[in-house]
């Protein structure tokens, strides 16, 4: 029975369920194990505390003002129908005579059309943008809590002695995290860079900076045989690790 119950809490229905992507079928066997065994009760109270602490640690807030832009572009497109509407009429009744107003007024709507394609557009890829980072989030939530994650120490060089990270690699679900808690401190026209070398390919990461918070996390992208770097490059970063530089690597 034991072994039954910990087969379960390896896999990762519970984090699942929980974040409301089991099937109908996965979410039964899920409930099932809740109410017949305390263990799984227990782990299952954890991970809901675990998540509204998450949660709450990254929360997305959207950018100031969008809403009041929006609603402001909404009332003025409205507007601009309504105008357009009127003359429309007025212009169908006396169309030979005034067919330059017609006109006019055409663009004026080819012109309104293109600003909503715009605001639809921006409103879209805040959508997308939103959509990305409550994954990334999901993805960290489930690394962080997942016992088949494992973490490593990453310890810089003698070109950074006081660089301290941690990697969280879960080979399982294929995602790999690291989270720069300490960097040294070096001159203002220098800074640090992370990189990851994926399938014989180097992937520039960005600039890093330290994390102040150990649930603050940079994802690496995952494959057998990865390497990453943090190297010491010119501020502003580079598009290529100085190998000279490198002050840290981890393996995964």
């Amino acid at each position: 029975m034991k072994d039954k119950i910990k087969i379960f809490l390896d896999s990762d229905l519970l984090e699942q369920y929980l974040l409301g992507t089991t099937t109908d079928m996965e979410s039964m066997q899920v409930e099932r194990y809740i109410a017949m065994y305390p263990e799984v009760r227990e782990t299952y109270a954890e991970l809901q505390d675990n998540l509204e602490v998450f949660a709450k640690l990254h929360a997305i807030e959207a950018p100031q003002g969008l809403k009041d832009k929006i609603n402001s572009r909404i009332k003025a497109e409205r507007k601009g129908r309504k105008r357009f509407y009127s003359y429309a009429i007025a212009a169908s009744i006396t169309a030979i005579l005034f067919i330059g107003i017609s006109t006019f007024f055409w663009n004026q709507n080819q012109n309104l059309q293109e600003e909503n394609s715009v605001v639809s557009n921006k409103i879209k890829l805040l959508e997308e943008n939103m959509k990305e980072q409550l994954e990334d989030v999901r993805n960290q939530f489930i690394v962080l809590n997942n016992p088949q994650t494992k973490k490593y120490n990453v310890k810089g060089n003698q070109k950074a002695k006081d660089l301290k990270a941690v990697a969280y690699i879960n080979p399982v679900k294929k995602l790999s995290y690291i989270n720069v808690s300490k960097l040294p401190h070096i001159p203002e026209s220098q800074c640090f860079q992370m990189w990851a070398e994926v399938n014989g390919k180097m992937i520039n990461l960005g600039i890093i900076e330290e994390a102040g918070d150990q649930q603050k996390l940079l994802a690496l992208p995952y494959a057998e045989n990865a390497v990453g770097y943090i190297t010491i490059e010119q501020k502003g970063g580079n598009h290529a690790p100085s190998v000279e530089n490198i002050v840290a690597n981890i393996a995964y």
